[in-house]
């Protein structure tokens, strides 16, 4: 190697070392992000009446997140994080008026502490990938679609988290984050309309910012 080709590996290697040095310094990040919650639709085991199958709407939702990075390389990192969604409404239809088996709606809440990998962690954009394990909630209106008392109770289970997002650098600390995540949880309690299906995904897909410190 000449001369000139070894100052510059040199010079290339300690800007890396001095990237990931000023990386350390902003181990935090605190976020927002908001999107929707998608849930396939399920059919109800052994039904005879009309639109046998639980539709499920797409409920705005919000996740709040936070994260500490514990390894930081030019190549990748590695941090520990929380994801808390909340989706305040899914609208819920199945059945005709004379088979009212579903509530009209149904409320989730989603945290989840896992593990997060990021690729080039120290440039302007960086794809990343999580993995955890966490609990979900869900609650149901008081009331069934088509009408009538809802017999369906609130039920709590665990949950586990998978998801892909890209960070983009937008200015200074601030940047800008695309992710998807599937919660998956227990079923929400459906007495009138069994679906013979113990978990169910809930992909929440949204945008929003965070802020490293």
């Amino acid at each position: 190697m000449s001369g000139k080709r070894r100052w510059i590996a040199v010079l290339f290697f300690v800007n890396l070392l001095i990237i990931s040095a000023v990386a350390q310094d902003e181990k935090n990040e605190i976020g927002a992000i908001f999107g929707r919650t998608f849930i396939s639709d399920q059919g109800i085991q052994n039904a005879s009446y009309f639109d046998p199958i639980i539709h499920f709407g797409k409920g705005f939702s919000f996740e709040g997140e936070y994260a500490h990075r514990f390894i930081v390389m030019p190549v990748y990192a590695i941090s520990g994080e929380i994801a808390a969604m909340d989706d305040p409404q899914t609208k819920l239809n199945a059945g005709t008026y004379g088979d009212a088996v579903v509530p009209t709606s149904i409320k989730s809440f989603f945290v989840t502490p896992a593990a997060r990998v990021n690729l080039f962690p120290t440039t302007a954009v960086s794809p990343w990938a999580s993995v955890g394990v966490g609990f979900g909630h869900f609650s149901q209106s008081s009331t069934l679609d088509y009408s009538g008392t809802n017999p369906g109770k609130s039920t709590t289970s665990a949950t586990i988290e998978g998801g892909l997002g890209l960070d983009v650098r937008a200015w200074r600390k601030l940047y800008i984050r695309g992710e998807v995540r599937d919660f998956w949880s227990g079923e929400p309690n459906f007495p009138l309309a069994p679906t013979g299906h113990s978990r169910m995904h809930n992909y929440f897909v949204g945008g929003g910012a965070f802020w490293r410190f």
